[in-house]
């Protein structure tokens, strides 16, 4: 790492990169350009990314099926389906940082297998489940196979990437998520014409299975070590005013999970996985492309502007209530979520030492699952009562609301630094 780190959000606005050449990245979004020739794609490292793969495709069923499998078979209504879709992060909000002590103090490799194979049981589980309430029982539990997966890989990254290249380890290995992401709904589309809503159910639960058969031959993790002594800090506070435009953009992309199929449905596009899928592509590519060049730009005032990208291509779902404007509308979304993530990873990685790193991560996730959790439920009770357009309006709102809040923030640090 640099030796001297920013210490303010003032520092990270006047400092184009956070690292010198040949040292580990002080953030999630810096140039592999520098990079030395240290050895990246090794066996272990590629089982990671493919069980990463299998698990987040295995998500990617589940965010098309469920709200369909709510407010059809289960009976419930667009509310149900955000409630559904939510319940997850409550307990992965609680249990993120208990996963992070036991990625610790057990090793990587048993909460990697043992969360996936909590959400093939939470998949499978749900393609007995009738009523409302099971459901949600069962999206907590695969709250807590989240926590433990996710926990788990991103630690398990940090073994296998040469500290060089972590930047270039960290955009390669973000593409299981992203494929996951973008093949999961067309896939679980095709499984529910196939065969139902049970069949699609059952594909997840065996990509889950796959994920953990895949990681339990993963080598060269860390094997865990007994836990220190001394107070643990939780909440990194200077993380805070950035991780509240993070905040924004992922109340965003939980309305647009939560209600993309439906709204794909009531517009006549089909298949109705398409926004979804575009999304995914979307991101990925964008990933791909412009990973090297988004840290030649200041984090807040990028961010800022993802934000109203966003907030962009959800009026545009919004006005244009056509299956043209619904993909039109999911691509340029999905631009401002490529550029938002990196960003604002960079600004609250830019807000803490090296001691503080811990603190600030956790922070960001804990960010993360208020806003995938809560986002659903509140925008749910928009949705049942003006339609999903009105719901995706009320998240561009959030998105602009958060937009001006970075972009004051990011004149202010200017300001300081001057």
């Amino acid at each position: 790492m640099s030796r001297r780190l920013p210490r303010s959000l003032a520092d990270e606005q006047r400092v184009p990169s956070l690292a010198r050449p040949g040292q580990r990245r002080a953030s999630l979004t810096t140039s592999g350009a520098e990079s030395t020739r240290e050895r990246l794609l090794t066996p272990a490292f590629v089982r990671l990314t493919l069980a990463d793969v299998a698990y987040f495709t295995s998500t990617g069923v589940a965010i098309y099926t469920l709200p369909l499998w709510v407010t059809g078979p289960v009976g419930s209504d667009k509310s149900g389906a955000g409630l559904a879709f939510g319940a997850f992060a409550v307990s992965a909000l609680i249990l993120r940082p208990v996963a992070g002590r036991l990625a610790d103090t057990r090793g990587r490799r048993p909460l990697l297998v043992g969360g996936a194979l909590i959400s093939a049981v939470g998949m499978l589980g749900t393609a007995y489940a009738e009523s409302l309430g099971l459901v949600v029982a069962l999206r907590m539990l695969l709250g807590v196979a989240e926590a433990a997966f996710f926990v788990a890989s991103i630690a398990a990254l940090g073994d296998l990437a040469p500290p060089s290249r972590m930047g270039e380890a960290t955009s390669y290995n973000s593409l299981g998520l992203y494929l996951g992401l973008a093949f999961g709904p067309p896939l679980a589309e095709l499984l529910v014409r196939a065969g139902g809503f049970s069949v699609a159910w059952y594909g997840a639960a065996t990509l889950s299975v796959i994920a953990a058969l895949v990681a339990a031959g993963i080598r060269d993790l860390r094997k865990g070590a007994p836990a220190t002594a001394g107070r643990i800090r939780l909440i990194h506070w200077k993380a805070v005013p950035p991780a509240l435009g993070f905040f924004a953009s992922v109340v965003a992309m939980g309305a647009f999970f939560a209600f993309g199929a439906l709204q794909a449905n009531a517009v006549g596009l089909m298949p109705t996985s398409t926004p979804l899928f575009v999304y995914g592509l979307v991101v990925v590519a964008g990933r791909l492309s412009l990973a090297r060049y988004l840290d030649r730009f200041p984090a807040l005032p990028l961010g800022a502007g993802a934000l109203v990208i966003i907030a962009g291509g959800l009026m545009i779902m919004t006005l244009w209530t056509t299956p043209l404007g619904m993909v039109l509308g999911a691509a340029a979304f999905a631009l401002g979520v490529t550029l938002s993530t990196p960003a604002f990873f960079s600004a609250i990685f830019a807000t803490a030492r090296p001691d503080e790193r811990g603190a600030a991560s956790g922070t960001a996730s804990v960010f993360l699952d208020l806003a995938m959790g809560g986002g659903p439920m509140v925008l749910g009770l928009a949705a049942q009562a003006g339609g999903i357009p009105f719901a995706f309006g009320a998240a561009a709102a959030i998105a602009v609301a958060g937009g001006g809040w970075i972009l004051a923030l990011s004149r202010h640090s200017h300001n300081v630094a001057r």
